[in-house]
C-alpha cells in the first residue's frame, strides 16, 4: 500500500505541476480575448437568462437554467471555498488572493467555452434526460472530423470517464463523507458511522430521483448555504470594518512584492502566492477539468450558448463571492499571522540526531492561552535554517504533537533536514489549524462558537451538495461506459461509499486526496486538449449567438417567472 501511494503521489506532482496550471491559465486568457471578454455577457446577459426568462417547457433538457447552475456550483462551491483558500493565505500569504480572483475571472471564460463544446455535441436521443460533457464531445467531434478518428475518440472518452468515476468515489463522495464525520465527531461526539448513515439517507433520497431531484434540492440548497455563510462573513467583516481597505491594499502590495513573516506567517514570496492562489482557484472553481458541464447538458434550451452564458457564472460566484469572503475573514480578524497560542519559558534546546539532521528537545508543554491542551492536539514552532524559496527569509516550522506521558502533557518532535544549524524563532507555540479549522477559528475570534457551529453547518450543506452533484457526475460516465442498464447499482455502490469512509476505517483523508487528484489530473489533461481541437467551434456559436441577440433576432418570450416556480423548476414543466 505504501508503494501504491508512492506513485500515485509521484504521479499527482506531474498531473499538477506548475507548469500544468500555467498552460491551464492560457488558455482560459485565450478564450477571454478570442470570446472580446465574454465575462461581461456572463454578468448581463447571463443573470438575464438564470432570471427564466428565456425558459421554454417545450426546449429539449431536463431541469432549467437555474437549476443547472445550482447543480453545477453545488459541486464546486464545498469545502475547498472554506479549506482551501485558508491553506492558500496560509501558504503563499495575502497575495494569493489577487491571483484567486484572476484565475476566477479567465475561468469565467473557460468555462464558456467548455460548456459551449458540451451542449453542441450532447445526447438527446432521449430529450427529458440529455447526455453531455466532455466525453460525447471527443468522441462524436472525432468521428465528424473523420470517421477514422471514432475509435481513439472513443478511447479518450473512456478514460476520461474512468477518472471521472475515480474523482466522483474519492473526492465527490468518500472525502466529503470523512470530513463530515470527523468534523462532528470533535465538535458533538457523534460517532463518524452514525453520521454516515444519515449521510447515505439524504443522499440516498436525492439522487434516486435523478437530475430533476437533484436539480430541484440544489435549486434551493446552493442559495440557502451561501446565503447563510455569507451572512456571517458579512456579520465579520462589519465588526472589523476598518480592517478592510488595508486588506485590500495588503493584497495587492502582497500580490507583487515579499510580504515579512510576521507571528504564525513565515512570511511569502509573489511567485508563490502567485502559485498558490491560481491553484487554489482551479482547485475549486474546477474550469477546465470538464466535471460541471456535465450538469449544465441537462439544462432544457435549444440555444447552446444560452446555457455556456450561465455556466460562466460559476467561477465568478465560486471564487470571486465566496472565496473572497472567506478571504476577508481570515485576513480582517488576523488569524493567519497570529499571536503564540502559548510561550516556552525558554525555547527547547535544538539535538543534532545526524547529518545535518535535527530535532528538538521533548518538554512539558507550556499553558495554553485560550484553553487547555489535549493529547493528539498538534502544535509547531519556528525556526531559523537554510533558505526558504517560498517564504524568501530562512524561517521554516517544525510541527509537534501533545502526548500524554505519566499524567504530564509533553510535546513530541520528529527529526528534521537543515544544512544550516536551526535556531529557534522565539518561545512562541502555535497550534496547527489546517484549513477549515483556520476560517473556523477566524469565526470565532468574533463570536466564540460561532466557528464551531458555522463551520460544521457549512461542511453539512456544502458536503451533501456536493456529494448529490458529483453522483450525478459520475452516473453519466457510468451510462457512456455501460449504458443505462444497472444505473440503480451504481447508484446503490455511490451511497455504500460514504458508509465506506465513516466506518472508521479510514486513518487519514491523504489517500482519497492523492486519488482525487490523480482522477481530476487526468480529467484535466483530456478536456484542455479537447477544448483546443474544438474550441473553434465553440467561438463561432458564441459569435453566431452574440450577433443574433444584438440585431435583436432573438429575446426573450415572455415575462421571467416567480422565483418559487424558478427554484422549483415548474417554470419549464
Amino acid at each position: 500500500m505504501a508503494e501504491f501511494s508512492a506513485a500515485m503521489t509521484a504521479l499527482n506532482n506531474v498531473l499538477w505541476h506548475d507548469s500544468v496550471l500555467l498552460v491551464v491559465l492560457g488558455t482560459g486568457l485565450l478564450f477571454t480575448v478570442w470570446s472580446g471578454f465574454s465575462q461581461y455577457r456572463a454578468l448581463t446577459h447571463g443573470v438575464r437568462v438564470l432570471r427564466g426568462s428565456y425558459d421554454d417547457p417545450s426546449d429539449p433538457g431536463a431541469i432549467n437554467h437555474f437549476q443547472a447552475l445550482s447543480a453545477a456550483l453545488s459541486a464546486t462551491v464545498g469545502l475547498g471555498n472554506i479549506g482551501g483558500v485558508a491553506l492558500a493565505i496560509a501558504l503563499g500569504g495575502p497575495g494569493a488572493v489577487l491571483w484567486m480572483w484572476v484565475v476566477g475571472v479567465v475561468g469565467m471564460a473557460l468555462k464558456l467555452t467548455e460548456v459551449s463544446l458540451s451542449m453542441l455535441y450532447r445526447n438527446t436521443d432521449d430529450p427529458d434526460n440529455p447526455h453531455g460533457g466532455p466525453m460525447w464531445v471527443v468522441s462524436k467531434g472525432l468521428a465528424r472530423m473523420n470517421p477514422k478518428l471514432a475509435g481513439l475518440g472513443r478511447a479518450i472518452g473512456v478514460v476520461f470517464c474512468v477518472t471521472l468515476l475515480v474523482s466522483t468515489a474519492t473526492g465527490g463522495n468518500m472525502f466529503q463523507a470523512w470530513n463530515v464525520g470527523e468534523i462532528t465527531a470533535e465538535y458533538f461526539g457523534v460517532p463518524s458511522i452514525a453520521t454516515g448513515i444519515v449521510l447515505a439517507l439524504l443522499v440516498g433520497m436525492v439522487i434516486i430521483g435523478g437530475i430533476k431531484r437533484i436539480g430541484a434540492v440544489a435549486g434551493r440548497l446552493v442559495p440557502l448555504m451561501v446565503a447563510l455563510y455569507l451572512l456571517a462573513g458579512f456579520y465579520v467583516l462589519a465588526v472589523n470594518a476598518d480592517q478592510i481597505p488595508a486588506m485590500f491594499a495588503l493584497i495587492f502590495r502582497a500580490a507583487f512584492s515579499p510580504v515579512e513573516g510576521t507571528g504564525a506567517f513565515l512570511g511569502g514570496t509573489a511567485g508563490y502566492a502567485f502559485l498558490y492562489g491560481m491553484k487554489r482557484a482551479l482547485f475549486s472553481n474546477e474550469a477546465g477539468q470538464g466535471s460541471s458541464p456535465i450538469a449544465h447538458s441537462a439544462a432544457k434550451t435549444d440555444e447552446p450558448v444560452r446555457e455556456a452564458v450561465v455556466a460562466g457564472l460559476e467561477p465568478f460566484i465560486d471564487t470571486i463571492v465566496v472565496c473572497t469572503f472567506t478571504s476577508l475573514v481570515i485576513l480582517s480578524t488576523g488569524i493567519w499571522n497570529r499571536a503564540p497560542d502559548a510561550n516556552f519559558a525558554t525555547p527547547p534546546r535544538v539535538l543534532p540526531v545526524g547529518a545535518a539532521e535535527w530535532s528538538l528537545e521533548t518538554l512539558p508543554a507550556p499553558v495554553q492561552n485560550a484553553y487547555g491542551w489535549r493529547p493528539g492536539d498538534s502544535v509547531f514552532v519556528i525556526y531559523e535554517g537554510d533558505a526558504n524559496p517560498e517564504t524568501g527569509n530562512r524561517l521554516h516550522r517544525v510541527d509537534g504533537r501533545i502526548v500524554a506521558e505519566n499524567g504530564q502533557l509533553l510535546i513530541e518532535w520528529p527529526s528534521f533536514a537543515s544544512d544550516a544549524r536551526p535556531v529557534i524563532r522565539d518561545t512562541g507555540v502555535y497550534e496547527t489549524y489546517l484549513g477549515a479549522t483556520l476560517t473556523a477559528k477566524a469565526f470565532d475570534s468574533v463570536t466564540p462558537g460561532l466557528g464551531k457551529w458555522l463551520i460544521t453547518l457549512a461542511a453539512w450543506l456544502f458536503a451533501v451538495s456536493t456529494m448529490i452533484s458529483w453522483s450525478y457526475y459520475g452516473e453519466q460516465g457510468f451510462i457512456y461506459l455501460f449504458g443505462e442498464r444497472h444505473v440503480l447499482a451504481y447508484k446503490v455502490a455511490f451511497c455504500s461509499l460514504i458508509l465506506a469512509a465513516t466506518w472508521g476505517r479510514i486513518d487519514s483523508a491523504n489517500e482519497l486526496d492523492i486519488m482525487t487528484g490523480v482522477g481530476t489530473g487526468v480529467m484535466l489533461f483530456a478536456n484542455i486538449p479537447i477544448l483546443w481541437v474544438f474550441g473553434s467551434q465553440a467561438m463561432r456559436a458564441y459569435g453566431d449567438y452574440m450577433t443574433r441577440l444584438k440585431t435583436g433576432r432573438m429575446g426573450p418570450d415572455h415575462p421571467p417567472p416567480s422565483l418559487e416556480d424558478l427554484i422549483s423548476g415548474r417554470d419549464v414543466r
